[in-house]
């Protein structure tokens, strides 16, 4: 079966990726496959933290072309991730993985409010952590989240789960053919490329709690497992010091 090279996970899915082809909300037959690849590192033994964006429901430049308020903006795309959170929390469940969802926001009736000590509890007892509503906060995308969360719960990666992007390359591959895929990267060299790989905020949070961060495409079936066993894939980011 392989032992697993991380013990504790932040994944962090896009909202794209849960509406597949189409581009926008919720494809079952995605989810359903996507929960799968959860359940197979769930069954190593590996504790999951996950963040989902909210892509697929509510995009910040609609808000723009509306002339809203930049804040209330935010707050619409949180509730987005919400959902998308519950989705795929009833989808693990209906194939048996015990399953958390915490909010930034709270919202008692549908999920916990985030309390760290309570999701990392959740961990130690095999459940894995869905954490919803971004930081909570307006100005901050869901990498943010990711890379907080991730500081929060001591997660030993941040695996980014793309959509048909098989790591990070020099440009995009889908419109420039001479685009050259990196294999190892330091967050000084996203910083310095200007690679868009995380926006600034994340990159630095990651890159100063020194969490490493693995870039692969989510659309290759086994991914996700193969990431967390440490086979050669996608994208290694390090801090420089630990490189």
């Amino acid at each position: 079966m392989g032992h697993p090279r991380y013990k504790r996970v932040l994944l962090k899915l896009s909202g794209e990726a849960i509406a597949g082809e189409k581009g926008f909300g919720i494809n079952p037959l995605v989810v359903k496959e996507m929960v799968k690849e959860i359940k197979a590192i769930y069954e190593l033994g590996v504790e999951i933290g996950i963040v989902i964006g909210g892509g697929n429901i509510w995009r910040g430049q609609i808000g723009e072309q509306m002339g809203m308020d930049r804040s209330q903006a935010d707050y619409m795309g949180m509730l987005a991730t919400i959902m998308n959170s519950l989705a795929v929390q009833d989808a693990l469940e209906n194939i048996g993985v015990p399953t958390r969802v915490q909010t930034s926001i709270a919202m008692h009736q549908i999920a916990e409010p985030y309390v760290r000590r309570r999701a990392m509890r959740h961990l130690e007892k095999a459940r894995v952590v869905i954490f919803a509503g971004g930081t909570g906060n307006p100005y901050f995308s869901t990498d943010t989240a990711s890379a907080l969360r991730a500081a929060e719960i001591e997660a030993d990666v941040i695996l980014m789960a793309k959509n048909n992007v098989d790591g990070v390359y020099s440009a995009d591959p889908r419109t420039d053919k001479t685009a050259v895929k990196f294999d190892k990267l330091t967050y000084l060299d996203v910083l310095e490329k200007n690679l868009g790989v995380m926006d600034l905020t994340a990159s630095t949070m990651s890159r100063d709690n020194q969490i490493p961060l693995l870039v692969f495409n989510l659309n290759e079936p086994g991914n996700i497992k193969r990431a967390v066993l440490g086979e050669n894939i996608g994208t290694i980011i390090t801090d420089q010091e630990v490189f």
